[in-house]
């Protein structure tokens, strides 16, 4: 069982934002660091940004200074807040631990289209 949930994808314009949000327990939250991965369709997952506990962020080249990831722990969620998004931007977008060691939930859809 996957123990985060995503949400706030949809269909956006190019040069548009979307802020997604990645639902976890306690437990894991407070134990682990997390990322956001996502596949496009023909292509394998890719890392796009991570945080660790300390709050050490890293993201992908093709994001970078574009995406921001964040964490709310009171709320125990994870933020993934995209500007300026592309149509190469399209992809499932999924929540993991840095790592990825657990399953793959349904992710959530980014459309990024005119």
């Amino acid at each position: 069982q996957v123990p985060v949930v995503e949400s706030g994808g949809g269909l956006v314009q190019p040069g548009g934002s979307l802020r997604l949000s990645c639902a976890a327990s306690e437990s894991i939250f407070r134990i682990y660091g997390m990322a956001w991965y996502r596949q496009a369709p023909g292509k394998q997952r890719e890392l796009v940004a991570r945080m660790t506990t300390g709050g050490d962020t890293g993201y992908a080249d093709s994001v970078k200074g574009r995406f921001t990831i964040s964490r709310d722990n009171a709320k125990k969620t994870v933020y993934l807040q995209m500007n300026s998004l592309k149509p190469e931007d399209t992809a499932v977008y999924y929540c993991n631990n840095i790592g990825a060691s657990w399953g793959w939930g349904q992710g959530t859809q980014v459309t990024v289209s005119s």
